[in-house]
């Protein structure tokens, strides 16, 4: 029985421990927090296999400068002299060509797809029930620009096999929620999404394995580590010292620091996001949705609830919230669905957290060249939650020198090194 260290308690560090306990390691989590309000709890809660697009776009970046200096913009990179940022900022540039964003295509359906079949498995076992609904997402536009591009995103879906994408007139968009008005010339239909309840996913989560003996030590910071012929032997934290055979590497925003401490340079910045939560919401939609000109999604809940989140705020992890954000969040639903009248409300109730968003939108998912027992499983921007289940799988497979259930070439930690 192989002892394994996985630093990280979000959903890519959880799922590893789920699938590493399963197959016969001693495994103990480690995170800097109590892992109770991290971004797998936050966000929108989608598992998108739509989502075959990453972050580093030609348009994103033409956009980006145009929003660049606008703090309550959607995408805002916060000016500031950072080695780190530019660093990051010149490799996401390179990577947003057409021809990588095509490339980057087939991996993220295969790895969406995957852990989209694993959730589902999830939702007969016993031990979970995370509200998860296969409705599909509605991917909303106002302009003729995005309708344009629209159509282009569904025959980019047909090419690569995920038929079940229709794009919809203003008509049929409407006739999807009929509770409420939008504002919108159409939409596509990604029927192959679906959605959960990320709380309720991360609790029962975290209650298993502790109930099935994984080691989980909440409010601990990893600070160093012991190295000897191209290994890590030792995880040393602020509290405790940790035989390693394997190391997991799974903690999101501050993966980056951590490699840096064995030497590793990770292309990585946080990007902050909002989200606002209304508890037995007086307002109706049937599916999830992602407003395209306001960068807004919107996800009914467990049944009595629906969150707003977005925005892509890159600065520092020790930079103050910027609540005019959310006041830009909300008033880009209120534009999209003009009767949802919702006040930005006290700042306890809004919800800020950093997704760890590498240099190509692409995560970082594998071993490393320099160290034979490291596996890195971190970067995966916005889409943590959806690919977490697959990733995990992953790391399981990776550590115990399995057959891999898909390619992760594309995922290579080292590949801008």
């Amino acid at each position: 029985m192989s002892k394994v260290i996985i630093i990280g308690g979000g959903i890519i560090g959880l799922s590893s421990a789920y699938y590493l306990q399963q197959s016969g390691h001693q495994v103990t989590l480690i995170d800097k927090t109590d892992i109770s309000d991290n971004c797998s709890y936050g966000n929108a809660g989608y598992v998108c296999p739509s989502h075959f697009i990453p972050l580093a776009t030609p348009g994103i970046v033409v956009q980006g400068l145009k929003w660049m200096f606008d703090a309550t913009s959607p995408f805002y990179v916060q000016p500031r002299f950072s080695r780190s940022l530019i660093d990051w900022g010149l490799k996401f540039m390179r990577s947003a060509t057409e021809e990588k964003v095509a490339k980057a295509a087939i991996p993220l359906r295969d790895i969406a797809l995957l852990s989209q079949r694993l959730y589902e498995e999830w939702t007969s076992l016993p031990q979970f029930s995370f509200a998860y609904e296969h409705k599909g997402l509605l991917e909303i536009f106002q302009t003729a620009k995005a309708a344009e591009h629209a159509k282009h995103t569904v025959e980019k879906a047909h090419a690569l096999g995920l038929l079940d994408t229709v794009l919809l007139d203003q008509t049929a968009l409407q006739s999807k929620e009929p509770q409420t008005k939008i504002n919108g010339l159409g939409a596509v239909h990604f029927k192959c999404d679906a959605h959960l309840y990320p709380n309720k996913l991360m609790q029962q989560l975290l209650a298993h394995l502790k109930q099935v003996g994984v080691e989980i030590r909440p409010n601990e910071e990893v600070i160093s580590f012991e190295k000897n012929n191209h290994s890590i032997t030792k995880v040393f934290s602020d509290q405790a010292v940790y035989d390693a055979d394997e190391v997991i590497i799974a903690s999101g925003s501050w993966s980056r620091e951590l490699a840096e401490k064995i030497d590793l340079k990770l292309p990585l910045m946080p990007g902050r996001g909002y989200s606002v939560t209304l508890e037995d919401s007086p307002y109706k939609i049937n599916h999830p949705s992602v407003l395209v000109e306001g960068r807004v999604a919107l996800t009914p809940m467990d049944g009595n609830k629906i969150r707003f989140g977005g925005t892509m705020e890159i600065t520092s992890t020790h930079t103050a919230p910027r609540m005019n954000r959310v006041e830009g969040l909300l008033n880009a639903v209120k534009r999209y669905y003009p009767e949802f009248n919702i006040a930005v409300p006290p700042v306890e109730k809004i919800w800020y957290g950093f997704r760890p968003c590498s240099a190509d939108g692409l995560p970082y998912l594998g071993r490393t060249k320099k160290w034979k027992n490291l596996v890195m499983a971190t970067g995966h921007s916005m889409l943590g939650l959806s690919l977490g289940a697959a990733t995990g799988k992953l790391v399981n497979e990776i550590v115990n020198k399995e057959k891999l259930s898909m390619d992760i070439r594309a995922f290579d930690p080292d590949r801008f090194n």
